[in-house]
């Protein structure tokens, strides 16, 4: 882990995600509406509301486990009625997708400010993926019950479904960030946040299940896969290996295309 991804980490060890204690984070989820509550106009007095059971029902998912908290359980754990709660939250997925569209809130924020220290974009990829990994890792027992859903692109809470695609799109954008203004061949860069946010799905699997102290399994993986990464940006770049590289990256792009995977066409 390169010394600005460590003072990443340490500088947020001691936070977890939206803590009770902590209001400042509770005041940005409270201003985050999902497409659920979209059409709610919520003052001061409802954002704090929204806040408050938002942050108890993230209590509850962590202390009990998403299927076994019921709403009736957050509402009496955030001091109110049953039906103020579906007032602001209809249900335990639209909880959760308030949760979604706070995770990638702040990691824009945090890969936004610290981004700037990054000397290339090794430094710059490595805040992307460990600040993303900084956010979750008090959550992991939730996400473990989540990850059920994500094969089903029909369910509301699959990260790969319809219901999700902004906030798909909100995380891509994040990984463009890190690429910055990095020299890449334009179908390179076309796909790369599209890359980049798979790779970072498939980290996030392996570290809800790492059981090793800290997850350090993960960030050891992490570092020596962006490593290996960073290299292939840099030949991608390489004039002398365009003859062969430029027909493998037409045939991969129509390949992703065909299947629906990758972005419009450049």
């Amino acid at each position: 882990m390169t010394e600005i991804q460590k003072a990443g980490v340490q500088q947020n060890t001691e936070s977890g995600v939206i803590p009770p204690q902590a209001p400042s984070l509770q005041s940005k989820i409270a201003g985050v509406k999902t497409e659920d509550n979209a059409a709610i106009v919520i003052g001061k007095k409802g954002e704090a509301t929204r806040s408050q059971i938002l942050a108890a029902a993230l209590k509850l998912f962590r202390e009990r486990g998403f299927d076994a908290a019921t709403m009736r359980d957050i509402a009496d754990s955030a001091g109110m009625s049953l039906g103020a709660s579906y007032y602001y939250f209809p249900s335990k997925e639209s909880i959760v997708s308030a949760y979604y569209d706070y995770v990638q809130q702040e990691h824009k924020l945090r890969v936004d400010r610290d981004i700037s220290a990054a000397k290339n974009l090794r430094q710059r990829l490595g805040i992307a993926f460990h600040s993303k990994l900084d956010i979750i890792k008090h959550d992991r027992r939730l996400l473990v019950a989540l990850f059920r859903y994500g094969g089903d692109p029909g369910h509301p809470l699959s990260w790969f479904g319809p219901a999700t695609q902004r906030q798909r799109e909100l995380s891509m954008a994040v990984f463009a960030r890190g690429l910055g203004d990095e020299k890449l061949p334009k179908d390179v860069r076309h796909i790369a946040p599209l890359a980049l946010w798979a790779l970072h799905m498939g980290f996030t699997l392996y570290f809800v299940n790492d059981s090793s102290e800290g997850q350090l399994r993960t960030r050891k993986l992490v570092d020596g896969t962006l490593d290996l990464v960073t290299r292939a940006f840099e030949l991608a770049t390489a004039p002398v290996l365009q003859p062969i590289l430029k027909p493998i990256r037409k045939r991969v792009m129509t390949l992703l295309t065909e299947a629906g995977l990758a972005p419009n066409p450049v």
